[in-house]
């Protein structure tokens, strides 16, 4: 039986046959109908939780001398270079800290009337 006669045989089954047709040659043959994946292909990327944050100070708001109090505070910078960050805002008052703590640290400068950011 040639390659043409298969294929114009199986052109004239139903989906039902075919169905039962590849179950058959999967039992015959001990192979299976699903599509080859490579490798690389079925290795899925870990996507890492972010386990590091950087607190960014946007701008200190109407409130400058409060945020600079709390900048203090949290940093335990100077009154001069706790001013100087408020002062060349955006910039980082914390970096690389737990997630809770950049959270508290932004609650805390939100809480002075600063616009904060966590990254």
């Amino acid at each position: 039986m040639s390659k043409e006669a298969i294929l114009e045989a199986i052109k004239g089954m139903s989906v039902l046959e075919l169905n039962d047709l590849v179950k058959a040659i999967e039992e015959e043959f001990g192979v299976t109908a699903a599509a080859p994946v490579a490798a690389g292909a079925v290795a899925v990327a870990e996507v890492e939780e972010q386990t590091e944050f950087d607190v960014i100070l946007l701008e200190a708001g109407a409130s400058k001398i409060n945020v600079i109090k709390v900048v203090r505070e949290i940093t335990g910078l100077g009154l001069k270079e706790a001013k100087d960050v408020v002062d060349n805002a955006p910039k980082a008052v914390k970096e690389k800290v737990a997630k809770d703590e950049a959270d508290a640290v932004k609650a805390k400068l939100e809480e002075a009337g600063a616009k904060v950011e966590v990254k």
